[in-house]
């Protein structure tokens, strides 16, 4: 296995090379719905979340209040990516699964753990997921574990890059309380040349489950408004990811470029104060 190197072209090509393998009847779809055309539509295949469910407005979401619409569209199928420490690869030292890891089950995902020490600086992110069925009127899905993790404010994946190897910092797990929600604390995603900012999340049928790729119900990825991005990376903070952004647009992206709106985050607050956003996902179970 050779030695990773910084997460840029390499993460692209994966990215490119998964999704022209991904099922052309998702892809189709996913424009059907995002220009308000959609159709009934089943067995799209993949995984243990086949078809997608009630074709409808995404559902809306607080900390504290369940969903409100009884219609809501299934989150799209994204690749993990070439960074996920979820089993199903390696880096330099061997396999590499953070899911298997003491600690991992945890909120604030700033800092390393299992042993690791080192601490992801950046703009304070406090970022909410409600997890809904969109097969059963968009009712909350508790007891379900979501895996989360994405690169750092210059665009690193710990466990991969060369330099963060031993560090494990920018990984999580949470399980969906009575509300389908998880909460996590981080900060906000850098990115690579040739990706828009995003997180990654895969989701897990209960958290005995989430110890490894081969067990996950679907894989996804949410993103940012275009404005809270260059807010972000206007800091001095980002200044390496803004210049990685540079000439890459949500059109370009490969995995957004299909459109954004059931992955967009909403959110409120400032590059100064920190960002609460929050996305409801759903699911067809």
């Amino acid at each position: 296995m050779p030695s990773p190197v910084r997460p840029a072209a390499p993460a692209l090509l994966h990215d490119l090379d998964a999704l022209s393998r991904s099922s052309p009847q998702r892809r189709t779809l996913l424009r059907a719905l995002l220009a308000g055309a959609a159709a009934p539509l089943a067995g799209c295949g993949g995984s243990i979340d086949v078809g997608l469910g009630s074709v409808g407005t995404s559902t809306s979401s607080s900390s504290s209040s369940s969903t409100s619409s009884s219609t809501c569209s299934v989150i799209p199928e994204e690749t993990a990516g070439p960074y996920p420490a979820d089993g199903s690869n390696a880096n330099s030292n061997g396999v590499v699964n953070a899911l298997t890891l003491t600690g991992v089950v945890r909120s604030d995902i700033r800092s390393s753990f299992a042993g690791a020490s080192a601490v992801a600086t950046g703009i304070p992110l406090t970022l909410t997921l409600q997890l809904v069925n969109a097969a059963n009127s968009c009712a909350n899905l508790a007891g379900y574990a979501l895996y989360l993790w994405h690169c750092d404010r210059n665009g690193l994946y710990s466990l991969y890059d060369s330099t963060l190897l031993n560090e494990d910092y920018l990984r999580g797990v949470q399980v969906t309380d009575s509300n389908g929600q998880v909460s996590f604390t981080t900060i906000f995603p850098g990115c690579y040349a040739g990706r828009m900012p995003h997180i990654h999340f895969e989701i897990y049928p209960s958290l005995s489950s989430a110890v490894s790729a081969a067990y996950k119900m679907r894989t996804s990825q949410l993103t940012f408004p275009l404005t809270t991005i260059n807010e972000a990376y206007a800091t001095s903070l980002y200044s390496t990811s803004a210049t990685n952004l540079s000439g890459m647009s949500f059109a370009a992206d490969t995995v957004f470029s299909d459109g954004t709106s059931l992955q967009m985050a909403s959110v409120s607050g400032s590059a100064s104060s920190g960002y609460t956003a929050s996305l409801v996902v759903a699911i067809s179970t």
